[in-house]
Order: structure tokens, then sequence, then C-alpha cells
């Protein structure tokens, strides 16, 4: 014998009705006796229980609610039942519908909807949905017989949550079993009735119930549970997109799942089925081929620890906390009563081992009733100051790693916390049992989505790491930022298991966000047609996101986006800065920066503040936690300078070259940063705060060659200003040549002091031979002493610069 149970969905339409007639069949044939459980039509339970509110709050529209709930089950009848069949059908179910009515009349008159109404209302769906199915499997040549599971499934009275009553219902069944014939039995899920004969529910989600009970009474086979999915998946899919199919699972850890919120099984289901050792398989009606899930007894070993995760939503954590808990029996013992005498349900308890605080967590709905009744307990305690009040948080959820593998393996609880930790998602309290079967831990309701990704990337998948980026500033290097996260997408898939997407980007005029990432093909037109950029509302957007694995890419020259970073790390979001102004600009808030990130998990990063595309600051961080230390720090840190020197040899005016410069986007958007030695005075001074020193941009001293004219006037009149004075540009130049030296734009910092100016270099010198745009910093440390560890190379240039940035974001997603 088999049962097989049949949920909703799998009998919405006709067809799908039609579909489970077929399932039904081909049990016939590899079966001797088949049992059939039938949940009401898709939405009819949700129908009649609305239909009873409207009535209960006086309001006549449960009249048409019932007429809806009528012409569905009547054109069901007409599109699958031959029209000579279907007369006294329609009238059993016209007479049911008119019981219905009454019923809610009854509700309407008294504005009173008593437990009892309500299971006897919502107890209708699933037999009219049975004698349609019967007529069906009648009309089709396979003898049936239908049951009225109310007649033999017997409950206590507790109306909604009824109890079975196993024995008198083992014996009831067990009769009908008997029988040679019928080999079809078609009974209702959901249902039965208490010793006075009144219609009991046993909850949403009964019918799975049902036929575990069925089943095991019948000491079935199999019982197979047919859904609209194929099987219990290692998370919801609809937060996990590469959630996928767990194909065999045991008892326990499916009970585990099903009671935090694995809503392809009820959690009663696996109790009856699991003391009488039948397997359960969860199947799809419409993939009947898909093997599914299968649950049974034996234990699998092998492979992940974590068999899936779960999540339940809409939870409160109650506190009892106090000094006069500690060392008093009976503390817990009082504060479970209390709920328990309330029927409030513990879902989750955790103590701290001082004994001065035990919280647990319950329903959210049932929150105040809680705290009422727990106060009113602990009334004397409380007055005396020896216990708090209940505290009472709200808006959260259980998350929830089921596995019997966890069992002896270390680590995993760890591989948790630190996956949840990195991203920026709060714990407000954990639990785990001594079978090693289950963690769980609270977290707030808005970090479900984020913690279940995570979880699952870290735990099952081994395809892709998703990473979502989110890029402010789109000039020469954020296009070529773009233009190379494009380009390696496939490659860091393939051999780095990393997923970039782009999910959000913005300019100084547009900003622009697409729910799974943004068309790296079409990016600029999409961002031509963007809304108007406002930049609190981009980093709330970013923030409400709550994405796992994001990362804000900083690719402006903006003061005011470089004060929003402590928002973004705040949550746990990492930051790649190409923007020098929030590491050059007062030490407290490059301080706080830092701080922010070490304590939220997320990761500062700013290679390509010095020296662009170079690994300048990796280099020397390198030193330093080797245990090495810097004495002194010679380099020429601007390429754009190197290239202008480099290439003004006087046939050439100076505002020409350093107009082709521009035109090449080696110089920053206002080239006056770059000539008055400002922004190789920000690039000393990261240099310096990363060697360890305190220093502010004030105790730099620069040396500047420029007139105070062409640094004063307006962008628009630098190049005239500067062709007005060449000649004093020119005789910087020429003095340097007739003594054979060249010009260079060099940084120092020596004992704590940091100086930048223009200097001639003789041809003994490192810097002599520094061609182009390149730039050199050279490290006089305890290790290297006299010959210097120098780095050398392009210091200049979108793609380089492009290519650092990227490097950082690498970086911060592999760390």
């Amino acid at each position: 014998m088999i049962v097989l149970k049949f949920g909703g969905s799998s009998v919405g339409t006709p067809e799908s009705m039609h579909r489970v007639l077929e399932i039904v069949r081909k049990s016939f044939q590899k079966n001797n006796k088949v049992i059939v459980v039938l949940s009401a039509l898709k939405g009819i339970t949700n129908q009649l229980l609305e239909a009873a509110s409207q009535a209960n709050q006086g309001n006549e529209t449960y009249l048409s609610a019932i007429e809806k709930i009528t012409a569905k089950h009547i054109g069901f009848i007409r599109e699958t039942i031959q029209i000579q069949h279907q007369s006294s059908l329609l009238t059993k179910i016209k007479e049911m519908c008119n019981e219905i009515e009454d019923i809610c009349k009854g509700v309407f008159l008294v504005k009173e909807l008593t437990p009892h109404s309500k299971d006897r209302i919502s107890s209708y769906g699933e037999i009219m949905s049975t004698l349609i199915f019967s007529e069906v499997m009648t009309e089709n040549g396979m003898e049936n017989l239908w049951v009225d599971s109310t007649q033999l499934i017997k409950t206590n009275s507790d109306f909604g949550k009824a109890i079975v009553d196993m024995q008198q219902t083992k014996s009831n069944i067990e009769k009908i079993l008997q029988k040679d014939r019928p080999r079809c039995f078609i009974f209702q899920g959901f249902i039965g009735s208490d010793q006075h004969g009144r219609r009991t529910t046993f909850g949403r989600g009964g019918s799975d119930y049902t036929a575990s009970i069925l089943g095991a009474i019948a000491e079935a086979e199999a019982i197979e549970i047919w859904t609209d999915v194929s099987g219990m998946m290692t998370a919801d899919p609809t937060l996990v997109k590469n959630a996928r199919v767990i194909s065999d699972i045991s008892y326990e850890e499916a009970l585990e799942l099903s009671h935090f919120g694995a809503k392809v099984l009820y959690p009663q289901t696996v109790s009856p089925a699991l003391q009488k050792h039948i397997p359960v398989l969860i199947k799809n009606t419409f993939e009947p081929e898909h093997p599914g899930t299968k649950i049974q007894q034996k234990e699998l070993v092998n492979g992940s620890p974590i068999r899936g995760i779960s999540c339940m939503k809409g939870i409160a954590l109650i506190t009892l906390e106090g000094s006069g808990m500690i060392g008093s029996p009976g503390v817990s013992k009082k504060l479970f009563e209390a709920l328990a005498a309330e029927k409030i349900n513990v879902i989750l308890i955790s103590q701290s081992s001082s004994e001065y605080s035990i919280c647990a967590c319950i329903e959210e709905h049932l929150a105040t009733n809680a705290k009422t009744v727990t106060d009113a307990a602990f009334a004397m305690e409380i007055s005396i100051g020896q216990v708090k009040p209940l505290q009472v948080e709200t808006e959260l959820s259980i998350i929830a790693l089921v596995g019997n593998n966890m069992k002896r393996r270390p680590g995993t609880s760890g591989k948790m916390f630190s996956t949840l930790g990195r991203n920026g998602i709060n714990v407000r309290a954990i639990a785990q049992g001594s079978s090693e079967r289950n963690i769980s831990a609270v977290i707030s309701d808005k970090d479900v989505g984020k913690a279940v990704n995570v979880l699952h990337e870290e735990f099952f998948e081994d395809t892709y790491k998703q990473v979502n980026l989110y890029i402010c500033g789109t000039g020469n290097v954020g296009k070529k930022l773009v233009g190379q996260v494009k380009a390696q997408q496939q490659f860091l898939k393939e051999k780095m298991r990393i997923q970039l997407r782009v999910s959000g980007m913005a300019n100084s005029r547009k900003q622009l966000f697409t729910e799974g990432g943004i068309d790296l093909e079409s990016w600029q037109a999409d961002m031509k047609d963007a809304q108007a950029m406002h930049l609190k509302a981009f980093i709330e957007k970013i923030k409400t996101d709550n994405k796992r694995n994001s990362v804000f890419v900083d690719m402006t020259a903006s003061e005011d986006v470089a004060s929003v970073y402590p928002q973004l790390l705040e949550k746990s979001i990492s930051i790649i800065a190409c923007n020098k102004i929030a590491c050059s600009s007062s030490y407290k808030y490059y301080e706080q920066l830092k701080n922010l990130a070490y304590r939220y998990n997320a990761y500062f990063l700013f290679e390509t503040n010095v020296g662009a595309g170079l690994p300048v600051l990796g280099t020397l961080n390198d030193l330093l936690r080797s245990g090495d230390e810097v004495l002194k720090i010679e380099a020429v840190l601007s390429g754009t300078l190197n290239f202008i020197f480099n290439n003004y040899n006087g046939e050439k005016s100076f505002s020409e070259v350093v107009r082709q410069a521009a035109k090449e986007g080696y110089t920053e958007p206002d080239p006056r940063l770059d000539l008055s030695g400002v922004d190789v005075m920000r690039k000393i001074l990261i240099l310096a705060r990363e060697s360890g020193y305190s220093l502010e941009l004030s105790d730099i001293q620069n040396q500047s060659f420029m007139p105070e004219e062409c640094l004063n006037c307006d962008l628009k009149d630098l190049y005239p200003v500067l062709e007005k004075h060449e000649d004093h540009f020119y005789s910087l130049i020429k003095g340097a040549q007739e003594r054979g030296n060249k010009l260079k734009y060099v940084a120092e910092f020596n004992n704590g002091k940091a100086v930048t100016g223009l200097k001639e270099i003789d041809s003994t010198h490192d810097f002599y031979h520094l061609y182009g745009k390149d730039n050199i910093v050279a490290f006089y440390t305890k290790r290297y002493p006299e010959q210097p560890l120098v780095i050398k190379g392009a210091g200049a240039g979108a793609a380089v610069t492009a290519s650092g940035v990227f490097a950082d974001i690498l970086r911060a997603v592999r760390l």
C-alpha cells in the first residue's frame, strides 16, 4: 500500500487535477492499494476563512465571497466531468455551499466567530475537492471509495490545532482498509472530529499530517507528498536563486527544517512516519519524473555537514533578567509555566551561564500577551528589584542550519557566525542542542535575505561567490573599470568562483540601480535615462538593498562622497577608494574609517591613492606587518608632473604640455591639484600615516614652483595664464639642463617630517632615469637601510588606475 497526498496547488485547475489522476493511475499499476489524501482546491481555504472573517465583521460581502467559492467548484465540475454525470455532484456541492452560507449568516448575526465555527467553515474545502476527484476517478474507470475523514479521524476539541486520538483513529481506519475492494480510498486532509462529532482541523498544512497518520496506521510502503516543487530545498528558493533539491534527508533533519519554516512539509508530518520507519517522498505534481526528496531513517554521513538552511519570520525575543535569578531554582519553570498557561509556544530558548538572564523566542503576535502574563507572574520580584520587567524585541527572525553531519565536526558554528559577521549581520541570540543537529540564530527581519544567501553560498555553492558592486563615478577611470569588470567576468567566474555584478552606478548627474545587475553592454545608454543623482538617496538605497558581499567603489574626487564612508562601513559594506580625500583629510577621520572597517568586518582599501596601479601601499603594509620599520621614504609620486617635466624642454610651451597631459588622462579633473603639489602632499601624507605616523596635511612643507596667479585663477583661464608665465617655467628647465640635471617633483618623509617640491636630479640618482608618467617609491627601512626597496612603474593613466581599483575589489572579496 502507498499513500499519495496532493496539496492545493496540485488541484488548482482542472488540468492539474488530470495530472493528479495520471499519477494515481500509475500508482495503481505498482501497488495493491492506494490511499489518496487531497487538500482543498487552490485558494479555497483562504477564501472560506476570508468569508467567515467578513461575516464576523458584519460585512455582507461574505455572500459574494461564497458565491465565488460556489462558482469555482461548479466550473471545476463542468470542466472535469461529463455532463451526464454532473447532476448529483452539483447538487451536493450546492448543498454544502448553502451550509457554508447558513453558518456564515449565523456568524454575521451574532458577530462572533468561534474556533469551532471557523473549523467547520474551513473543513468544506477538502470535502468538496475530494467529492469532485472521486467522481473524476470513477468516470475514468478507477474504482474508489470516498471516505469521510471526520467520521474516522478522532481528535480532542482543541479547534484549529486538534490533537489526534491515535488509538481510536487507528481502530476506525483499520476497519475500512481491511476491505478487499475498492483498491483506492480517498480521504480529506486537514480535518477530523472530536468525541461530540464536531469538525476539527489540524492547522494549516495539516493534510500532510493526515497522510502520515494514514500511512503509519496502514503500515504503507511509502508516503508521497505531491506539491508544486521538486522536493525539499537547501534554502527557500524565493530567497536563494541557487537553492537546490535535497535528494535524501533523515527524519530528524526534515523535522528540524520543517519546524523552522521549510514550507514544503508540515512539521508534524514526520512524526508518525518516523515511528513506523516509513519513507516519505516529496514530489512535484508538475514534474512527476523528478526523483524529489526522500525522507528516511538512514543517516547520510557524506558531503556537506549542512543539509539545509531554514528561516522563520515574525519572531519576538523576550528576555527576563535580574540579579535575583542567580542561583534561584524554579525561575525558568515559573516563566515557562506562565507562558504555557496562555498557550504561548516557545520556539527557542537561550540562557547565559551566569544565570543572570534567560531569553526565548515566541511568535510576534503573542508578545504583548507574553509580557503581561510574565510581569504578573514575577510582580513581587519586579517590585523589589530582583527581576526586571520582561523585555520584548520584535521584527526578528530565526535562521537555522540543519544537518546530522554537524555532529563531532568542529568549525561549523564558527563558519556560520564568521560568515554572518563579515556581512554585518548582528546575532541577537544563539541556540544549539546537544544533538548538534541544529544551530539557530536570531537576527533582524531585514537581514534574512542576506543571511540565507551568504550561508547558502558558504555551505552549498561550489560555483561562485556573488559580489555586488556599487560604482560612484563614471569618468575616464570609472569607464575603464567597468570595461575591465565586463572583460573579466567570465574568467573570474570560471577560475576564481567570483560572480561580479554591478548592482548600482552613479555619477554627478544620474544614478542607476538594476535588480539582477546592470547590463555592462548598455550601461552608458541606460545611465542617460536613469533618475537624477542624489547622494543621500543613492547611499540609502545601497543600505536598504542590504545585499550580500556589497562593495562601494568611489571613483570620484568628491569630498561629499568621501563623507558618507562611515554610513557604509557601519553596514559592513566594504569601500574601495580611488578618491584620496578621505585618507588625506583629518587624521581623526582617517582613523575613524580604519576603526569602523575593523569593527564591522568590512574592508577599506585605497591602493590607488598612491601610485595608481603600483603595489605601493600593499608592499608597505607587508613590510610593517612582518615587523619592519620605515626610516625614510623618497618618492616621485606624480605621474602627471613626471610626464610634464619629461616632455617639457622648451620646444613646446609649458601650457601645451599640461594640456597634452590632461588630454591623455594623466591629470586630475582640475590640473592645478597636480601642478600645485597638493596631490603629491596627499600621497606622502597617506604613506606617512600608513607607516604609523599621525600627520596632518598642514604638517607637510610644500615647496611649490607655480606662480600664485596660476593657482588662484579660474579653471577656464588656466591655460592662458600658464602661457603668460612661460618664461618662469622655461627658466626652471633651462637651468637644470645647463647643469646636466633633470627636474623631478620629489616627496620625502624622514624623521616624522614630510617635504614636497621640485628638485634637480643628477645622473647618479635613482630618479634620474624615470621616464614618461612613471612613479618611483624608495622605502628605507631597518631591513633596507642603505639599498632601499624600490617600486617603479606607471603612476598615472585611466587604465592602470582602474586596474589598481579592480585589484582592491578582488582583494576585498577574497580576504
